[in-house]
């Protein structure tokens, strides 16, 4: 097969004109081209008129002829295939244990499954439809479930957010697709395998986890929900068992904690024994709320109509030496109340699959570093963290704290909306948000959104949207690994965001994948 790149279709096209502008620049007729794969599509403003640009891998009647005339954006292809390297494990009585079921658990317990392993997965939240009643009466009547809730349940953190599949990392390996292709294969739309920036959205997102979750069942693995793991058994410095719920104790020699960036008690119990755990750099701001016609017609002009809500991406490096960025923007979403904890407050954004709502938001962050913690302590940031969302909660008596922006520079609480209504799932209430965020994150928040301000006209807008606070794009700590991916304590496998190696759902899904292959290679011995 060939790749080729660069090829421009105006906004309205269909399969057929894709082959047909494939042949024109190779200079082909559409009889010598045997199939086409769509590799990658995304939509091209750099030269003033609105177009997509693809990348797609083609099979030829006469291949070698093509590459030999070397042509400008024409190469070889290959695709990477990955293949879970340990398969037809023959199950024995030390089944391996999961911690956790957002996506670097799920596709953890999914590659051990398929492989024979029978694995046992543990979460302390519920089943996806059940957390699902749950979260949407927190929104509606403010009833908090500290073990089920959008950080807490089936699906982990990333089921009430915009359903994103970036991912920075290079597919080396083919993880990255495969994740993707997993994620189709449970449901998700197959745009996600080619479109630039894909997402699924929370609506898709909750059945596509429970046919993962299915799936691993069938293979003979084991999923308990409600089952918190509240604390470990070990023997010389190695794990020998779990405890569930304070009370049932499971023996266990090999356990992935994939526990998700907000398992704050977890942190704390294997601090407790000893397990070495490092600070890490993290960030906060807030969310802020903007027309989404408006970001779709600065970035697109009139042709916004014929195409997806829009998003951004922005950063800027502000007088005090700080970063602002933004960040898990939501096009058509919600600004939702993503608490986790009784007495503290923060918020995430969340888009279902048509993106269909009337604001964009976005996250709007600056990075905070161990030196702000005030303390060496390794869950020194855990509890800098909850310092703020406890503040939040109080500045906003329990609801989502909301500012305007020019009322935010003025240090005043707002008292009246602008043209930008506020999309929340909860409750939220006018207040000043500068009692609830550091002096140096409000600082940088004013001059990062005057700087975006001249990036994309309006994003300052006096009647921009603030809502507060977003303090958990990422974990506060690093759990400690080695080259086989095990921690200080043997047998237990640090994995993805909340111990501090993923940074998004495709990133822990990918570690999941890792954690699994390490397991599966100390279990077998190879």
């Amino acid at each position: 097969m060939i790749r080729v790149n660069q090829i421009s279709l105006p906004l309205k096209h269909d399969q057929a004109d894709l082959k047909k502008a494939l042949a024109s620049k190779l200079r082909l007729s559409q009889e010598e081209i045997l199939s086409i794969k769509i590799l990658r599509q995304s939509v091209d403003a750099r030269k003033g008129k609105i177009s997509f640009s693809y990348s797609v891998a083609a099979s030829l009647k006469n291949e070698k002829k093509v590459l030999k005339k070397a042509q400008k954006d024409i190469s070889p292809y290959t695709p990477v295939i990955y293949r879970f390297p340990y398969e037809n494990h023959q199950a024995v009585q030390d089944r391996p244990c999961i911690v956790g079921s957002g996506p670097a658990g799920l596709f953890c317990a999914l590659m051990l499954a398929r492989a024979g392993f029978k694995p046992l997965l543990f979460e302390r939240g519920s089943e996806i439809h059940k957390r699902v009643e749950i979260v949407s009466r927190f929104w509606q009547d403010g009833s908090f479930d500290p073990a089920c809730n959008v950080q807490f349940g089936e699906g982990g953190a990333g089921t009430f957010s915009d359903g994103k599949l970036n991912t920075l990392n290079k597919d080396h390996t083919g993880r990255h697709t495969r994740v993707l292709q997993e994620f189709v294969n449970a449901g998700a739309p197959e745009d996600i395998l080619y479109v630039q920036k894909p997402h699924i959205g929370t609506d898709l997102l909750v059945e596509v986890i429970a046919r993962i979750r299915q799936e691993i069942i069938s293979l003979g693995g084991e999923v308990r929900f409600d089952s918190c793991v509240t604390d470990i058994r070990e023997e010389n410095g190695h794990l020998t068992g779990l405890v569930i719920n304070h009370e049932e104790v499971i023996s266990c020699s090999h356990a992935v904690f994939a526990v998700g960036h907000s398992a704050r008690d977890t942190y704390r119990m294997l601090f407790d024994h000893h397990m070495r755990i490092s600070q890490k750099p993290f960030a906060m701001g807030v969310r802020v709320e903007h027309p989404q016609e408006m970001i779709s017609r600065i970035q697109y002009g009139e042709a916004f109509k014929d195409l997806p809500p829009a998003s951004y991406k922005l950063t800027a490096h502000t007088a005090n030496g700080r970063s602002v960025y933004t960040f898990c923007m939501c096009p058509g979403g919600y600004v939702v109340n993503a608490s986790s904890e009784a007495g503290g407050l923060v918020v995430n954004g969340m888009s279902y699959r048509k993106r269909d709502s009337a604001n964009a938001n976005s996250a709007v962050l600056v990075n905070v570093t161990p030196e702000d913690f005030g303390s060496p302590h390794p869950l020194a940031g855990v509890e800098f963290q909850r310092k703020w969302e406890q503040l939040a909660w109080q500045t906003g008596g329990g609801r989502v704290p909301v500012q305007l922006f020019e009322d935010f520079l003025k240090g005043r609480s707002s008292d009246h909306l602008g043209d930008v209504q506020p999309i929340h799932k909860g409750d939220w209430t006018f207040a000043e948000l500068h009692s609830c965020l550091p002096a140096f994150v409000a600082d940088s928040l004013a001059e990062g959104m005057a700087i975006f301000g001249r990036k994309i006209r309006g994003f300052d807008r006096p009647d921009t949207l603030m809502s507060g606070i977003e303090t958990r794009s990422s974990a506060p700590i690093r759990m400690d690994r080695d080259e086989a991916l095990e921690s200080s304590i043997k047998g237990i496998y640090p994995c993805g965001e909340g111990a501090g190696y993923a940074g998004g759902i495709t990133s822990a899904a990918i570690d999941g994948i890792r954690a699994a292959e390490a397991v599966a290679a100390h279990m077998t011995g190879a």
